[in-house]
């Protein structure tokens, strides 16, 4: 029997195992960038919550800039109100205002995610009762309560 049909050569091995640890590092940098991104993607999804959370805590809006942190992140929230000449009734007092909320939560010195809103709002106006209640009056839309005079096509 001959030496050579006896089993493996030294430098088969070798290029074997070479070939085999490259594969386990590329499979181990693959995990490692997908725990990387995994956690990258829960810090976005915590911020984005956190951004629509202070977006949507304001209940009597008014005009101003405020900020804060919870845990890593630092948020700031800009509310503004917006010009809507579509909401002022062309007769009376506007009954509406319109309010631009803009929330930006930022961590890791490089990341930000920002939240704007648009949120309407009634006007809470102060007025005087009337001395005597004015009595209402029908108006053409507004059906009237008696018999309907008969038509034509109804007959």
């Amino acid at each position: 029997m001959k030496r050579r049909d006896a089993g493996f050569t030294l430098l088969e091995v070798v290029v074997a195992l070479a070939i085999l640890s490259l594969a386990v590092v590329a499979a181990i940098q693959g995990f490692a960038q997908g725990l990387r991104l995994l956690k990258l993607a829960g810090d976005h999804q915590r911020a984005m919550l956190l951004a629509d959370e202070k977006a949507r805590e304001v209940l009597e809006p008014d005009e101003g800039r405020e900020q804060g942190t919870e845990g890593n992140f630092r948020w700031e929230r800009q509310t503004t109100v917006v010009a809507a000449p579509d909401l002022v009734p062309t007769v009376g007092v506007p009954r509406w205002r319109v309010y631009q909320i803009d929330v930006k939560v930022s961590w890791d010195d490089r990341r930000q995610v920002e939240v704007n809103m648009l949120r309407t709002m009634p006007l809470t106006v102060q007025t005087t009762a009337p001395a005597t209640p004015t009595p209402a009056t029908p108006t053409p839309a507004t059906p009237t309560r008696g018999p309907r005079p008969a038509t034509p096509a109804t007959r």
